[in-house]
């Protein structure tokens, strides 16, 4: 019997592998199909997986804007240049952090913070937790 996981956490981490797939991929690889298999394989509640597309969605829709934003609070690193999943973690939690307001902003630095630390470089974690910061303390222009 398999367990349905429900929570923000693991939909986040789908978020996360549907858009790091999608941005290593490109256009060759749709989006919602990825996300399919990832809710199948994750065994996500059907809440969670929802959150998980809505966060894929946004940050799809609001990619240019996030990326300008994060171009904004880490300017010696061009968005092209950061590492893709350093780059789709960053773009979730500014997507949370500007468009989904009822979400603490602690919570989404916290969560943003433990992605890049399962899946992220050393660096990661650090860097991640410095440009939410200074996106939550500036706010948004």
């Amino acid at each position: 019997m398999s367990r349905v996981r429900s929570g923000r956490h693991p939909a986040r981490r789908l978020a996360l592998q549907t858009l790091f797939e999608s941005d290593f991929h490109g256009p060759l690889v749709d989006p919602k199909s990825t996300w399919e298999r990832g809710v199948h394989r994750a065994g996500l509640s059907e809440t969670a997986g929802q959150f998980a597309w809505e966060l894929v969605e946004g940050v799809m829709a609001n990619r240019l804007e996030l990326d300008t934003e994060i171009e904004r609070f880490a300017p010696e690193w061009p968005v092209a240049q950061l590492a893709p999943i350093d780059r789709n973690i960053l773009r979730i939690a500014l997507f949370e952090l500007r468009h989904q307001p009822d979400t603490p902003a602690a919570a989404v630095i916290d969560e943003a913070v433990e992605l890049a630390k399962d899946f992220g470089s050393e660096a990661s974690p650090k860097f991640v937790n410095g440009v939410l910061a200074s996106a939550v303390r500036e706010g948004p222009r």
